[in-house]
């Protein structure tokens, strides 16, 4: 079992005395939410009912399927682990074993990683001391939130990127290349390559910026509506016009005239003009 950091242990107490839990129970929590990358776990443990699952922003389950108060306890308890996790990590830096050369040059060998360095540290010195640390096969990797830096030691080449907003909360697996190599934030996958290079390797050239899997493409700008064309009037409908206004006029001759009475010319007045 991994050593606690001082974060994990701090974590550790917090969780175990606000849920009524033992430390062990909790710390087996940790351990299941840090295997599923901070988002997801599956887990045994006899004070949460047996086996269960979680999954951030989904369902939780319990062995006790009817009992929603578990329930409830331990999806509380993993969002909390979660947010936890992505505040550091929660495991101490495996112990790398090492013996002093001459020239006070430092041998090193731990996780199959094999490298030389000085002053005890592989990364810039101006970036402090890290918040996490590790190694696998041919990399090695230290996170300083603080700063936003991630330094990585890749076949003896060390590189500091920005990792920007993201969280950085562990290393994933390799297939060929620093390309393939992943680390996990609050985001998800985090890609080595999309992150912008600070210095080391690759310094001076421009980074390959890539939109991250979460940033969504810009949607264009909504185009007004074309305002419609009035549809032109039936010749039929202007022609009739024109003779209505025609037989109207005559009307009113005829009426001064003395040919129809007023009442007359209203009556005819009115069934012309019911014709527009």
């Amino acid at each position: 079992m991994d050593q606690l950091s001082q974060h994990g242990s701090a974590v550790v107490a917090d969780l175990s005395q606000r849920y009524g839990l033992s430390q062990d129970a909790v710390r087996a929590m940790m351990d299941a939410v840090s295997r599923g990358g901070g988002t997801q776990a599956q887990f045994s443990v006899p004070e949460l009912g047996g086996m269960g699952q979680w999954s951030s922003g989904g369902m939780t389950m319990v062995g006790d399927m009817f009992n929603s108060n578990l329930q409830a306890l331990v999806s509380n308890l993993c969002g909390e682990i979660s947010n936890a996790y992505f505040n550091g990590s929660f495991y101490a830096p495996r112990p790398v074993q090492a013996q002093m050369q001459g020239g006070g040059q430092w041998q090193g060998q731990g996780n199959g990683v094999s490298m030389s360095f000085s002053g005890g540290n592989w990364w810039p010195q101006e970036l402090g001391s890290p918040s996490s640390s590790g190694s696998q096969n041919n990399l090695s990797y230290a996170i300083f939130p603080g700063s936003r830096r991630l330094a990585v030691n890749l076949n003896g080449q060390v590189t500091v990127y920005d990792t920007l907003d993201h969280m950085i909360g562990g290393v994933g697996q390799q297939q060929s290349g620093d390309a393939s190599w992943t680390f996990t934030s609050q985001y998800g996958t985090v890609y080595l390559n999309q992150l912008p290079v600070v210095s080391g390797q690759g310094q001076g050239q421009a980074p390959v910026q890539q939109e991250p899997s979460w940033t969504s493409a810009p949607q264009p700008a909504p185009q007004p509506a074309p305002r419609p064309e009035p549809a032109p009037q039936p010749m039929q409908q202007q022609a009739g016009s024109g003779d209505v206004f025609g037989a109207l006029e005559k009307l009113g001759q005829l009426r001064d005239m003395g040919v129809l009475t007023e009442d007359e010319f209203q009556s005819k007045k009115a069934d012309l003009l019911a014709r527009l």
